[in-house]
């Protein structure tokens, strides 16, 4: 039986401040007592979901990344979450995935919010990553990607493992609380999905509803308002299982982007 270790650090981010997220961050992993296999971050862990991206871009081997380095190395752990990065004269929100020994893989997020001008900031990504590790295949997204079902859609290349990093208001908690499960039983998948938690400096408030839900749609693990930082399992014969027993992915109307 494959299994994931997972550890979810649903925390409060501290406006534009990346020398303080770190710190703050870097404490509460500290706290870990137990191997795991993957921390996961959340959107723009180091800033907060910041458009002021020119004051707070970092390059590919800035602060953040080697912290993300030094944390997956200490731990023996993926470390991955998103980040501002300025390349080619460009801003992009990036998702790192960081592995121990300092390679990484990123994803570009693809849908930039518009109404938080998002889009008139970033440069939007195009192509999907998915993630081989440890016999699972991961597809990372962030945040507005999970509005957008055929972005997400199981196709050829299976995917074991729906992971989402956000900066989620809580206004629009229940569009957010109603897809999570959504794409866990469209695509019978795992879906991983984790918000912040508190006000940020345009007073939009986040309240967290960090979500894992199993490819039948259950609730694996589910925390509302609260910092938390929590290490839980899954396993690949439940998503066997599901579609074994649920065969709907080969039913499935074929299509391609682009």
């Amino acid at each position: 039986m494959e299994s994931l270790k997972i550890t979810l650090l649903q925390v409060y981010l501290f406006w534009e401040n990346i020398d303080k997220n770190l710190q703050n961050i870097g404490l509460k992993l500290s706290a870990l007592r137990e191997k795991t296999d993957i921390i996961v971050l959340p959107e723009m862990f180091s800033t907060g979901f910041s458009m002021n991206a020119e004051a707070l871009a970092e390059e590919m081997d800035g602060k953040t990344m080697q912290w993300m380095h030094e944390k997956a190395n200490r731990y023996d752990a993926v470390v991955t979450g998103s980040i501002i990065i300025k390349e080619n004269g460009q801003f992009f929100n990036r998702l790192i995935w960081m592995n121990p020994d300092g390679s990484y893989q990123y994803y570009d997020k693809k849908h930039l919010f518009g109404m938080a001008k998002e889009d008139s900031v970033y440069t939007a990504g195009q192509k999907k990553l998915i993630i081989d590790f440890k016999g699972w295949k991961i597809l990372p997204v962030i945040c507005y990607d999970l509005r957008f079902p055929v972005w997400l859609r199981n196709q050829d290349d299976l995917y074991d493992l729906l992971l989402v990093v956000a900066s989620w208001p809580e206004k629009r908690a229940k569009h957010w609380n109603t897809l999570i499960p959504a794409r866990a039983i469209e695509n019978q998948s795992y879906v991983i999905a984790l918000n912040r938690v508190g006000h940020d400096g345009n007073q939009v408030y986040y309240c967290g509803d960090t979500t894992c839900i199993d490819p039948a749609g259950n609730v694996v693990y589910y925390k509302r308002d609260e910092e938390d930082v929590y290490t839980f399992s899954i396993y690949k014969n439940e998503i066997e299982k599901t579609r074994r027993y649920m065969p709907f992915l080969k039913d499935a109307d074929r299509f391609r982007l682009g």
